[in-house]
């Protein structure tokens, strides 16, 4: 993708610079990172490379770095997937214990579900500090503080005494984890481009899409030998070892060079200009209204599945779990299958359109349309709902992403920050008719999923640019 003034391509000859990603070797996309005082994950081709040594074989020593290679860009992919599974984790650990938490703190299960909007809004606002800090400064050092705060806050959630404290220690917890949110899609930004970051999307929602299976299934048995409070425990030491790993093995991926040098009213002007961008916008909407319902359906199926259909906390985690199963496959057939022969467009269209007729399948049934249905029914429709998010979520963040050239911190923050506050607004509304309809979830979710495809359609225009993405391809 050409960019003005100061390309990538232009400065690929400075050293602890990153080269355009056509030039970047290997083809299963192994990225190339910045070396020197940046630190290195891997070996920029602009620097002297290595001769063999007598009797040592030319093959033998590019095998020998293609293996590196290979192994830096699993080390990479690791260590973000670790970054982009902390949301879920913190998030789907603890929704089995809802019910329990409402019962401890003697509070309603509105109030103990704004912990979950409290958490997602802390993520949401602290976007838009992290991501300008990270363009500034560089990813490394805004991450580990911000790491560092999560760790802290997520301890005093599992002491907290009343439903109050808990609350405001959730909204810390969320604030300190948009760190590792917002540098991760900021990596992939730096060290990719085009399809080939389409493609790490899809990777990372594989990565992160173990943690709403395994979160939930922990979060259970964790329930089976102590209280809620545990849960927190295990999540503290969770942030405890992601900080360490990213201390010893993510190395800064932004140089000096690429940096932001101005203050808050250069970071502002920077997202305003973002914002003015009416296909970057839309992308960004539209992705923040597919995230909401896929956080009405998170923050309304530990009650619709555990006190309206009676399943235990065992079984609403088995649930969880086959739900992200299906988004995982989806989200890998979109990218190791459909990326680079589809237009994104076109794979995003119809993945918006399945999540709208799943939608309103839910509401049909739970309206009693098709008279009195058990779970599985509605379990099926919510499998198709969640697998459907494999093709909507990683092609709205790569397609608005590959707008952005120098600002990959704002503008991941600009999408962080809307699809969490989209979510955090549709959580609270999904419980206003009380623990015993599921009519609210499947209401928020149509109408944000046809609002996505409204966004979709009249602000990105798919049709007008199909013929240069074409090309791009």
């Amino acid at each position: 993708m050409p960019e003005s003034g100061g390309s990538r391509a232009q400065r690929a000859d400075v050293p602890g610079d990153i080269p355009p990603s056509g030039n970047r070797p290997g083809t299963d996309g192994a990225p190339v990172v910045p070396h020197g005082d940046a630190g290195a994950l891997a070996v920029d081709p602009a620097a002297p490379q290595a001769t063999a040594p007598a009797g040592l074989p030319g093959p033998a020593l590019a095998g020998a770095a293609a293996k590196a290679t290979r192994r830096t860009g699993l080390l990479v992919t690791l260590v973000l997937g670790g970054l982009t599974a902390l949301p879920p984790l913190s998030m789907d650990m603890y929704l089995p214990a809802l019910p329990a938490v409402t019962d401890s703190l003697s509070a309603p299960a509105a109030t103990i579900q704004l912990t979950l909007t409290a958490c997602l809004a802390g993520m949401a606002l602290g976007q838009l500090v992290v991501g300008p800090m990270s363009d500034r400064w560089g990813r490394r050092t805004p991450l580990l503080l911000g790491m560092v705060v999560y760790v802290l806050a997520t301890a005093i959630c599992a002491l907290a005494p009343t439903a109050g404290l808990l609350i405001g220690f959730r909204l810390l917890q969320g604030l300190a984890g948009a760190a590792g949110i917002v540098i991760a899609r900021a990596v992939v930004r730096d060290l990719y481009d085009g399809v080939e970051m389409a493609r790490f999307f899809s990777t990372l929602m594989l990565i992160s899409g173990v943690a709403p299976i395994v979160a939930p299934l922990i979060g259970g048995q964790v329930l089976r030998i102590t209280d809620w409070r545990g849960i927190f425990v295990v999540l503290t030491a969770v942030g405890i070892v992601l900080t360490l790993v990213v201390w010893k093995w993510l190395h800064e991926t932004l140089p000096p060079a690429d940096r932001h040098t101005g203050g808050v009213s250069d970071a502002l002007r920077t997202m305003r200009g973002l914002l003015a961008d009416r296909v970057f916008t839309g992308y960004m909407v539209a992705g923040g209204l597919a995230f909401a319902v896929l956080f009405a359906y998170i923050s309304a199926s530990p009650f619709v599945v555990q006190e309206i259909y009676g399943a235990s906390p065992q079984t609403f985690s088995l649930l969880f779990g086959l739900n992200s199963i299906g988004l995982i496959i989806v989200g890998q057939v979109n990218g190791k299958l459909l990326v680079g022969r589809i237009s994104l467009d076109k794979v995003l269209g119809f993945g918006l359109a399945v999540i709208v007729l799943a939608a309103v399948a839910l509401l049909l049934m739970t309206l009693g349309v098709f008279g009195e249905v058990g779970l599985f029914p509605v379990a099926a429709g919510l499998f198709v709902l969640m697998s459907a998010m494999g093709l909507a979520m990683p092609n709205t963040n790569a397609q608005a992403l590959m707008r952005t050239k120098h600002a990959a911190g704002s503008a991941s923050a600009l999408l962080g920050t809307s699809s969490f506050l989209i979510g955090a607004v549709a959580s609270p509304l999904v419980g206003i008719a009380g623990e015993d309809t599921a009519v609210p979830m499947a209401v928020v979710q149509v109408v944000c999923a046809l609002a996505a495809v409204g966004c979709f359609l009249f602000l990105c225009r798919p049709w007008q640019r199909a013929g240069k993405e074409a090309g791009a391809l």
